[in-house]
Parts: C-alpha cells; structure tokens; sequence
C-alpha cells in the first residue's frame, strides 16, 4: 500500500507487483497507474506471496476494505 507524500493529498494506493521497487519508481515518475499519476508515494505496507492469484486477491480485499487500510495508514505514521 502506498501513501500520497505530496502536499495537502490525503491518498492512499494498493496495487500488486512483482518488483516494488521498480513499480514505485514508475509511480513517482507518472509512468504507474492513472490514480498516482501527479503525486509522490511512499510505501507504507507490503506483503509477499506464493502465486500471482493469491497476490491479486489480497489486493482486491483490501481495496474494498477501508477500515484495514485506515488502520495501516494509521500504523504507518505511529
């Protein structure tokens, strides 16, 4: 999950990767999805998987999911 750094932007974003690095540096640069496109991100939660299917429907639920990922942004400033 990703946090917006840029001023007065209360964003947050969940996305799937094979390579976060890499993926958060297309984010900073406005080359990742439409949604982070004008904005600086920093990663606030990740989390590893075996398959491809189980990454997606991790990424789904916690889409779908505001109150877990309130509580991840939450931790992430603590």
């Amino acid at each position: 999950m990703l946090k917006s750094i840029s001023r007065g932007v209360k964003k947050t974003y969940v996305g799937y990767t094979n390579n976060l690095d890499l993926r958060l540096n297309k984010h900073n640069s406005n080359k990742g999805a439409k949604s982070t496109k004008g904005y600086k991100w920093i990663l606030i939660y990740s989390k590893k998987f075996k398959t491809k299917n189980e990454a997606m429907s991790f990424e789904y639920s916690l889409k779908n999911n505001k109150t877990l990922r309130k509580k991840l942004l939450e931790k992430s400033i603590q």
